[in-house]
């Protein structure tokens, strides 16, 4: 039974510290949003390839331990909010 317990414990860690680092990506892919939303303001070329490669691990991630999906951000979605952000 103390194996049983042992397994769940480690399987529950895991699980923990896999939570733990897709929260760590998400906060590293909202700043390069927020980069990305900047250079745009700023009339300065920007690219979501970093967005979009954390968004993939995030997504394997969140596939393995049941978490939110992420999507794929494209340079129309980033024009579209900077427009939407000083038109609104």
């Amino acid at each position: 039974m103390e194996e049983v317990h042992k397994a769940i414990s480690r399987h529950s860690q895991g699980q923990h510290e896999e939570v733990r680092t897709f929260i760590q990506l998400d906060a590293s892919r909202e700043q390069k949003i927020e980069e990305a939303i900047t250079k745009c303001e700023n009339k300065q070329p920007f690219s979501v390839s970093k967005i979009n490669e954390i968004t993939i691990k995030m997504n394997t991630m969140a596939k393995k331990v049941n978490l939110p999906l992420r999507q794929s951000v494209t340079p129309e979605m980033v024009r579209e909010f900077v427009e939407k952000k000083n038109n609104g």
